[in-house]
């Protein structure tokens, strides 16, 4: 019984020197004029996120805001013991509204000065012109594949995901059925491990958005819908924070890397929907 209470005893004086030793640690740190500094500066470098805005049925995505990250930022610049702002820690500050899980709207757009590009990929499409093309560019876009596409180039789905092209569900036909998105939403992130799922909408369709929302993917609303003269479409409508629809057909292919030079002479960044809708 002794052996027992010597050892409480001991440990409760680890625990009481340890306790102890962290609040002095605390003291001496919070009273440290290095961290002082870093904290009256903070303010200066904080960057305030922007909501996502939300008008009936659709929404237009936000981006997140930043703010120095101070006990990181302490602990770089004590090894130094000096004060330098190249060595501040940012952390990422959501907006309060914001796309994710907003499973009910339609994503038309967004503010950042990026671009993503839809290719719509239809039952007998060939799509390796459009990714020499894309690869060529060093660009990543978006591919939204019909069912039955889907069905007879599985091996390919795969392969795009992992080289970070995304894959979106045009189920079949452009209508969408529970059994048919739930297994084509499997297989893209199941085996392809991508990290979510998009449905696509030209026009507002309640059944097909609530069959989406129940399996809990994106709606794409794009708001540049090509049929013709694609390089001219664009150019009429390009703004920031756009989401441009391409059917893939040989005019498409003949003037996609004018498109893409185009829009880049318009210093927007040319991403996946993935980084598009990153807030």
């Amino acid at each position: 019984m002794k052996k027992i209470f010597e050892i409480i005893g001991f440990l409760s004086l680890m625990l009481f020197t340890f306790t102890y030793t962290s609040k002095i640690s605390m003291v001496i740190k919070e009273n440290d004029d290095l961290l002082s500094q870093i904290k009256e500066v903070s303010t200066q470098y904080k960057k305030d996120p922007i909501n996502a805005t939300i008008k009936d049925n659709t929404i237009v995505a936000g981006v997140s805001g930043s703010q120095i990250d101070i006990d990181e930022s302490y602990s770089k610049m004590k090894k130094l013991n000096q004060f330098n702002s190249n060595l501040f820690v940012y952390e990422k500050v959501k907006p309060d509204i914001s796309v994710a899980n907003n499973y009910d709207k339609y994503i038309v757009g967004g503010i950042k000065n990026e671009v993503s590009i839809i290719f719509l990929v239809e039952e007998n499409n060939k799509i390796d012109s459009i990714l020499n093309i894309l690869d060529e560019y060093e660009i990543k876009a978006n591919f939204f594949v019909d069912g039955n596409w889907f069905e007879n180039n599985n091996n390919k789905i795969i392969d795009l995901i992992e080289n970070d092209y995304i894959i979106g569900s045009l189920g079949y036909n452009y209508n969408y059925d529970v059994s048919g998105i739930n297994w084509m939403n499997t297989i893209v992130t199941k085996i392809g491990n991508q990290n979510d799922t998009y449905c696509y909408a030209e026009v507002e369709n309640d059944k097909n958005l609530n069959i989406c929302k129940n399996n809990k993917s994106y709606t794409i609303k794009p708001n540049i819908i090509v049929k013709n003269n694609p390089l001219i479409t664009i150019k009429n409508n390009l703004k920031k924070g756009s989401i441009i629809s391409l059917k893939i057909n040989d005019e498409v292919k003949n003037q996609l890397p004018l498109i893409i030079e185009y829009i880049n002479s318009r210093d927007y960044n040319i991403v996946n929907l993935e980084e598009f809708l990153d807030e």
